[in-house]
């Protein structure tokens, strides 16, 4: 009437390799996990004391969790116990929640990213990816801090400003109050914090010890001991606090007081939908055929700064950059075309008013220089009315990346009558403009670039290269927010998590052998 059901006995087989079916992704894991040579593990095992885990096995056990959406060290060892398939991965060994978390955030740190290449070089081996096209885009993900407890740049500076104006007049008041002192100095600043009006920590720090040895000698002075006693208590601590602060600022407009490393950002995913600022990381990938071939985390919200040092992590890795880079407009400066050119790369890399430019409203609004003459001879610019503007003079900016801009400044010769005038320019005078002719250039090459064939063909792809990444690793995996602090713990996170999608992506595409990798 039933199957024979008892638990009292064994039963064969007793290997786990009998249920774990053959395309089964804990399988494409191991392979590839085996396949790396044990010498890139060496730099985080220094030896001595006890025997430790093998690093393949933890490897292959955070890689296929990570790929399960566990992400918590805890629920990994609690898998590592429970799971047939965390099981046969792990040998039966059953590594704790301190030594799965130690291993990801902290023993790996430095080799890491030599697996990650590896990995990469033998999907590259097996034709998965040619590492021809880069596909770069960038993602904000909620970093593991509180949302409320920001400190904002500009608050910062304001309110250290108004406190060196309170110290500045608690000095005054005590020179008031000794009229020799005040004879002494004739006017100037008082000595204990001397001939400047930048008031740092350090010089309060001596100016305070000068009036304690002063209230030695004068142990009844009341002004000094008040003032003493306010520094001691309450300028000197504010005024390092906000110095520790700016320090941790560095050039970021704010950070987290529990994640310093995290910046505020406007996140998409917002649940209430109304762009609300958290704390977090711009994630940079780059992906061929929705691999991901490079990886990054950076603090910066916009996406701009961030091409140049990606590339420049992906040509450290890689040694080299895959020959075309594909962007959408929030890479389109003229600092990354000038990067990208100085580099030999094909740039297939939209700027701000590509699709702008096209627009009907655009083509017939006489104020932009797009719909002007340019006489590259004379040097002088022809707007809408026939009216020449000549050049002025040239200015330099050097960018906080150490890049120089230069703008060439031009002014109309007359617009008094101009029947345009209205329509050009809300200027009172003539009308002045100021341009970089190199930019102009970039555009003009990334125009003809995107409106060819090949461009056309790349620039639509790569709205389903990184984005479809992106969807897999925030909508399909759940991974909305990181669990580490920190941006070196965080960057290892990213890596993780990229190990897992290149391994997940493989084994999508090995069950259907049908899906041909596109060029």
């Amino acid at each position: 009437m039933y199957i024979q059901y008892t638990m009292d006995q064994l039963t064969l087989p007793m290997d786990l390799e009998d249920d774990i079916p053959q395309n089964h992704l804990v399988r494409i894991v191991n392979a590839a996990v085996n396949r790396l040579s044990d010498s890139i593990f060496a730099s985080a095992y220094p030896g001595g004391g006890r025997d430790s885990y093998h690093p393949k096995m933890l490897t292959k056990v955070i890689v296929y969790a990570y790929a399960q959406r566990i992400y918590s060290s805890r629920q990994i060892a609690k898998a590592v116990r429970e799971n047939v398939m965390f099981m046969w991965i792990a040998g039966r060994q059953q590594p704790d929640f301190r030594t799965i978390n130690r291993f990801r955030s902290e023993r790996i740190k430095m080799v890491l990213e030599t697996v990650f290449t590896a990995v990469l070089q033998f999907l590259a081996e097996e034709k998965y990816v040619r590492l021809e096209h880069y596909f770069v885009d960038g993602t904000k993900i909620e970093a593991n801090a509180n949302r409320y407890t920001f400190v904002w740049g500009k608050a910062v500076v304001k309110q250290k400003a108004k406190l060196q104006e309170k110290v500045q007049t608690l000095f005054a008041a005590i020179e008031e109050s000794e009229r020799q002192e005040e004879q002494e100095h004739h006017g100037r600043d008082l000595s204990e914090l001397g001939e400047t009006a930048q008031i740092t920590g350090e010089k309060l720090e001596e100016a305070v010890k000068r009036l304690e040895a002063q209230l030695q000698e004068k142990p009844k002075d009341k002004p000094i001991k008040k003032a003493v006693r306010t520094i001691r208590k309450d300028l000197l601590p504010r005024l390092q606090k906000y110095e520790s602060q700016q320090k941790v600022l560095g050039d970021r407009n704010s950070f987290s007081k529990t994640d310093t490393d995290a910046t505020f950002m406007r996140m998409k995913e917002d649940h209430m939908r109304n762009g609300q600022l958290k704390p977090g990381y711009n994630v940079q990938i780059g992906t061929e055929n929705q691999f991901i071939i490079g990886y990054s985390l950076h603090q910066r919200p916009t996406d701009t700064r961030c091409l140049k040092p990606h590339l420049e992590k992906v040509k450290a890795a890689l040694g080299k950059i895959p020959k075309t880079v594909i962007a959408d407009a929030g890479y389109g400066g003229e600092e990354n075309y000038a990067y990208l050119e100085n580099e030999q790369l094909d740039a297939v890399v939209k700027y701000s008013t590509y699709h702008k430019e096209k627009s009907k409203k655009w083509q017939e609004d006489i104020s932009k220089l797009d719909n002007w003459q340019f006489d590259e001879a004379e040097d002088k610019w022809t707007c809408a009315a026939g009216r020449s503007l000549l050049f002025r003079y040239e200015s330099k900016e050097t960018t906080e990346s150490g890049y120089e801009l230069r703008k060439r400044h031009y002014r109309s010769e007359n617009c008094e009558g101009c029947p345009l005038k209205e329509a050009c320019t809300k200027a009172k005078g003539n009308r002045e403009i100021s341009v970089s002719l190199k930019y102009l250039r970039y555009k003009k090459q990334a125009r003809e670039k995107l409106m060819s064939e090949e461009g056309y063909a790349l620039s639509v792809r790569r709205m389903i290269e990184p984005e479809s990444v992106f969807g897999q690793l925030k909508n399909n995996r759940g991974f909305r927010r990181f669990l580490l602090r920190g941006l070196p713990k965080v960057s290892l996170e990213v890596g993780w998590l990229s190990l897992a999608h290149n391994l997940l992506k493989k084994a999508a595409i090995d069950q259907k052998p049908e899906m041909a990798v596109q060029g």
